[in-house]
């Protein structure tokens, strides 16, 4: 149970993780962070960048990848201050007032619950690789009630579950990496000839379509991140967050390092970069160019496994969400009860069924289904992380106010490197603004506000009279 402090307006901050289950242990809250920082967007849309940003992706991860530390760091303070399984929602409540925790709240959940929409269809057509036969619709239902069984029974299992998936993932980009290594090094296979560090830069240079091509591509660098956020939301379920938390936050740079810019610099020196494209896995033509045999049955069993845990993780992140915003009256009281497995079933099952869209969904518009969801998905990440980033500065406000404790962790640069972050987030939305495919998110997002908007029409009186405080205005709170 978590003990609430005393937030910065003075009034007891809920401990809305209160009845979880502290069920996971720090070999799973490791292995779910390093799953976390390694989606589907590397596996499959990887491929799309690079056709666009050619070899300069390497650099546009490794810059990204810093960005996402700060924000990370920023977080880390945060749960050392308070670890609560609401996270950022609940410190965007505490630090600029209930409208943002609601906003946050509804938003991470929108995040997860059309990522799921698109990972489990996504899993269903890679079952029809090795089995045609099968409809794809059955699959993605077996899968759907599959995961949601595992996410009843308790955390648990779902960490257990988790932590396999990731390492999947984690073993087939090292296993590349080292294989990749050989044959840039010694020479071996049928890419000995044409394998050379000189890839990077010797096919129209490093930017090969200009600085300007190369940055419109950040919008899908940044989609290839979504979810190292999770490790935020185990805090109210991890054994001894004080110690699991940190070290699995001090790890992501060399995560990064390795993952991404490792790999994809393996990579585009063993094939050249203009033979990617949209639907090119960079790590099937990798495979295929080594002349590994089954390359591509692989590497399909690979993604097959990242899509399975991206829905996992989904199914667990929005259950817990929903219950955070039902615990402080921004949600039906139903997804705050818990079940005798303590884990948040009412929840877990609202996201199952919205999921479940995803499948009709994908069956209309399947050639724009991921693009889509990939622009949506990245811009209530981006809302997210900025939440983080503004909470983090109001929380370092309170302590050199000495409102509030420090907390045990603090952030390296402090609030410099938080607002750092804040620009690079705001010039990924710039852009994303210029992108024709990429606006979509933009027009989904002012739907989104005007939902919002009317939900916290009819709640706010709500949340006012659980707190004992007169009815704020629309966007009162913010301290």
């Amino acid at each position: 149970m978590t003990t609430a402090k005393v937030p910065e307006g003075g009034r007891a901050a809920t401990a809305s993780d209160e009845g979880y289950e502290r069920g996971l242990g720090s070999r799973q809250v490791q292995m779910i962070a390093i799953g976390g920082a390694i989606g589907v967007g590397l596996f499959l849309g990887a491929g799309k960048i690079i056709e666009k940003a050619g070899p300069s992706l390497v650099f546009l991860y490794a810059l990204a990848g810093v960005v996402i530390f700060f924000i990370m760091r920023a977080l880390g303070e945060l749960l050392l201050y308070r670890p609560v399984s609401g996270s950022f929602a609940e410190y965007a409540r505490e630090f600029l007032g209930p409208f943002f925790g609601y906003v946050t709240g509804w938003t991470y959940w929108l995040m997860w619950a059309v990522t799921g929409m698109t990972e489990l269809t996504a899993a269903a057509i890679y079952i029809n690789y090795w089995w045609p036969a099968v409809p794809q619709w059955l699959s993605a239902l077996v899968f759907l009630l599959l995961l949601f069984g595992v996410n009843l029974i308790s955390v648990k299992i779902f960490g257990e579950l988790e932590f396999w998936f990731s390492m999947v993932k984690v073993t087939a980009i090292i296993g590349m990496i080292v294989i990749g290594v050989g044959v840039l090094t010694l020479g071996f296979s049928s890419a000995g000839s044409t394998a050379t560090t000189a890839n990077l830069w010797s096919h129209g240079g490093f930017f090969p379509n200009g600085v300007g091509d190369s940055l419109m591509t950040l919008q899908g660098v940044m989609f290839a991140y979504l979810a190292v956020e999770l490790v935020g939301v185990t805090a109210g379920e991890s054994r001894n967050p004080e110690k699991t938390l940190p070290k699995a936050i001090n790890t992501l740079p060399w995560r990064i390092v390795i993952f991404y810019v490792g790999s994809l610099v393996v990579i585009l020196s063993v094939v050249r970069w203009t033979e990617f494209g949209e639907g090119i896995s960079p790590f099937v033509a990798a495979f295929g160019k080594i002349g590994i045999p089954l390359a591509a049955g692989i590497v399909n069993f690979v993604v097959l496994t990242a899509a399975l845990s991206s829905c996992n993780s989904g199914m667990y992140s929005t259950g817990r969400m929903l219950r955070d915003l039902a615990a402080n009256s921004e949600a039906p009281k139903l997804f705050g009860r818990l079940s005798p497995r303590r884990v948040p079933a009412a929840g877990i099952a609202m996201s199952v069924v919205v999921m479940s869209v995803g499948v009709v969904l994908n069956y209309l518009v399947p050639e724009k289904a991921f693009g889509y969801v990939m622009s949506v998905a990245t811009a209530a990440g981006i809302w997210t992380w900025s939440m983080i980033l503004v909470s983090h500065i109001r929380y370092r406000r309170a302590v050199v106010a000495g409102r509030l404790p420090a907390s045990s962790f603090p952030a390296p640069g402090g609030v410099v490197c938080s607002w750092l972050a804040l620009a690079f987030l705001a010039f990924v939305t710039v852009l994303t603004a210029l992108d024709s495919d990429a606006r979509v998110s933009l027009y989904v997002g002012a739907g989104w506000a005007v939902l919002l908007s009317g939900g916290w029409a009819v709640s706010r009186r709500r949340v006012a009279a659980r707190a004992g405080e007169p009815a704020p205005e629309y966007a009162a709170g913010a301290q």
